[in-house]
């Protein structure tokens, strides 16, 4: 019988452009949207930038958010650090669906009813 696992390396690729979506293709929604929720958080809220720019009044939240004339180390570290581990995530859920024992045996070997 054939293998028909997906492959991994679209789910690193999808990873890399947007936490989540890896897991997402690998079918794990729960995590997925998970880590989605926590890059979006990160991105939106925990960036210094765009906590000090939303607190001001005359400029909007989004405009603030995306202005890179001044962009710092603490505007990008935490959505960085959110997408790398969940990067590292989508790694180890590869290496462990590949270790896994599989339940069909190996090609070439019938099964075994147990009577001789």
């Amino acid at each position: 019988m054939t293998d028909r696992r997906r492959p991994f390396w679209p789910a690193y690729l999808l990873t890399a452009l947007i936490a989540g979506l890896g897991h997402w293709y690998l079918g794990q929604w729960k995590r997925g949207s998970i880590w989605f929720t926590l890059y979006v958080l990160a991105l939106g809220f925990l960036s210094a930038r765009s906590i000090s720019g939303a607190l001001e009044l005359g400029d909007p939240f989004v405009v603030t958010a995306l202005q890179f004339e001044s962009v710092s180390y603490a505007d990008v570290a935490i959505p960085l650090a959110v997408l790398i581990v969940c990067l590292l995530d989508v790694y180890l859920i590869g290496v462990l669906q590949r270790t896994a024992p599989s339940s069909d045996p190996p090609a070439g070997e019938a099964r075994s009813n147990g009577s001789s």
